[in-house]
């Protein structure tokens, strides 16, 4: 298994001017980036929501590369996201799976069969061309370069070691910043003038 800050670590390299997108599962981007005008958090949607989010960023900005860091409680919600996201078939589409194994923001709980589901199967099965799953941070780092030169949709599951919140949601410093205004703000301004 891997920490989620060392995977944020080796992808911000390969970053360039892509769109990223932290979703419940890459949290710690938020305080990692070097890029804060062109990252897209949404704070805490509904479970589920990042997905669609990045998926129609992937669509409205074709020329740039779109990485989600998604959480596995996300995916389970909203498992139609998968093959709405492989029939659409954007080229510039990554989904990096953050795989905990608990639903780390609403207090740990196990996911069910977390030990034995395959997402990368699962994205494989939706439809997906490509599809990876690493427990191991140096064969991540090693294939790291061709995942992101190659056209999308990707999809990435990794296994990571949980970092479960256990404070009441109502008393959790927000991780996201910036107000869903500025957000958009920033990204049509940085978008409209590249």
């Amino acid at each position: 298994m891997m920490n989620t800050t060392d995977v944020l670590e080796a992808f911000k390299p390969y970053r360039g001017d892509a769109i990223v997108v932290p979703g419940r599962g890459g949290r710690h981007w938020v305080k990692m980036t070097d890029n804060e005008i062109i990252d897209a958090p949404m704070g805490d949607p509904a479970m589920g929501g990042h997905a669609g989010f990045a998926l129609g960023l992937a669509l409205a900005r074709p020329e740039r590369k779109v990485i989600l860091f998604d959480s596995e409680g996300d995916i389970l919600m909203s498992l139609g996201m998968m093959v709405t996201i492989a029939e659409q078939a954007p080229s510039n589409f990554y989904h990096f799976l953050l795989d905990n194994e608990c639903y780390a923001t609403t207090g740990g709980q196990p996911v069910p069969n977390a030990k034995n589901v395959a997402y990368d199967a699962i994205a494989k099965g939706a439809g997906y061309p490509r599809a990876h799953a690493y427990t191991e941070l140096d064969d991540l780092t090693g294939d790291l370069s061709g995942i992101l030169e190659n056209p999308g949709p990707v999809f990435v599951a990794l296994k990571v070691y949980p970092e479960v919140q256990n404070e009441a949601i109502g008393s959790r410093r927000p991780w996201q910043t910036r107000t869903r205004t500025e957000v958009i703000q920033d990204l049509r301004g940085k978008l409209l003038s590249a």
